[in-house]
């Protein structure tokens, strides 16, 4: 097995990004095509409940329901609250070897746990680029996590992925790595809203 990826750097990212987000912001503009910042933390606190439950192995509706099933929900009271707990439940349950060895499920799909894991990063990194940029905030992310990424990234078709990727977006030869997952991923690392 390839060694374990932590998923707390960048939970550590999301929640301090989600902790700055403003009522006056949720309905403003993100880097997800037609999503409101409200519906991205909405999301995002579905995804890590989902995520913990394949990391867990514990199936049932959270790791059954397709994202075309799920859609974009609408923001719920709350929602501060539920990522603050979430994300570091969510990368505890991601630091237990069981998690990342056998098949899980996420999205309705059975897959290897490794591929799991990935999932889950590259959703919380992603996502947390999606919402720190929607609302004015930086977003770091260190090589190894962006190597990581990228290695889930770089494996689908450069000209995207129905409901996981917009087609690859040209960078500069200087581009960082985390610019180069962010373009891979379909992202305008230069986006603003």
């Amino acid at each position: 097995m390839a060694d374990l990826v932590d998923l707390g750097p960048a939970g550590e990212r999301l929640v301090a990004v989600a902790a700055n987000v403003t009522d006056d912001q949720l309905d403003g503009p993100t880097p997800c095509e037609g999503r409101t910042v409200g519906q991205l933390v909405q999301h995002l606190v579905g995804l890590t409940l989902a995520f913990r439950a394949a990391a867990d192995k514990d199936f049932g509706p959270l790791t059954d329901t397709s994202p075309d099933e799920a859609g974009w929900p609408e923001i719920q009271p709350g929602w501060r609250e539920a990522l603050a707990e979430q994300v570091p439940a969510l990368a505890a349950a991601w630091r237990s070897p069981e998690a990342w060895e056998g098949m899980t499920r996420a999205g309705g799909v059975d897959l290897p746990g490794q591929v799991g894991g990935l999932v889950a990063l590259d959703e919380v990194v992603l996502h947390g680029w999606d919402l720190a940029r929607a609302t004015g905030q930086p977003y770091d992310c260190d090589d190894a996590t962006a190597g990581a990424c990228m290695a889930f990234v770089g494996g689908f078709d450069e000209g995207g992925t129905p409901g996981l990727f917009g087609p690859s977006v040209p960078v500069g030869p200087g581009a960082s790595a985390f610019e180069q997952v962010l373009a891979r991923s379909g992202r305008d690392p230069g986006w603003s809203a």
